[in-house]
């Protein structure tokens, strides 16, 4: 229980010319981009391609509809996507575990609130994983929360 209410509760959006193009979360170890397809499109239309700091996605025989640099580096190897009911989901494995990505994609940053709102939800994540036993759902921050990764030595790997 303790672990799902510090999972992310709503997705970030990027929205260009009033247009939905991409949302996005976060955890510890992964982000996570959600793109809705058109009508139709099946999984074998799709031509996704994952790299340690590049993303590409589009529907095959078109100019990709993202061709862009990521925000932060990922183990492209342990990346992978999906097709669930129109969405293309990303899930994308960090390659800096507890590393607060303050975007998605390159570029597209979200507004400084929302990041330490982020970095804050990312920490007590932290605490949860490191204390299993104890309850941070409702815990909070006074003042400006540290970097996930690097706090009190660092996160361990596992």
């Amino acid at each position: 229980m303790c672990a799902e209410a510090l999972a992310p509760s709503q997705r970030h959006t990027f929205i260009h010319n009033g247009r939905l193009i991409y949302e996005w979360d976060q955890t510890l170890t992964e982000v996570n981009i959600y793109i809705t397809v058109p009508s139709g499109v099946r999984a074998k239309d799709l031509a996704v391609n994952i790299q340690s700091l590049h993303l590409s996605v589009g529907i095959k025989g078109n100019p990709p509809y993202l061709d862009i640099g990521l925000a932060g580096r990922v183990k492209a190897s342990e990346s992978y996507w999906t097709l669930e009911e129109g969405t293309v989901n990303l899930q994308l494995c960090k390659a800096e575990k507890g590393e607060p990505w303050t975007a998605a994609l390159a570029g597209h940053t979200v507004d400084p609130l929302k990041q330490q709102e982020e970095q804050q939800r990312l920490m007590l994540e932290r605490f949860q994983e490191e204390h299993p036993g104890f309850d941070f759902s409702g815990a909070k921050f006074s003042g400006q929360a540290p970097n996930p990764r690097t706090f009190m030595g660092g996160m361990s790997e596992k």
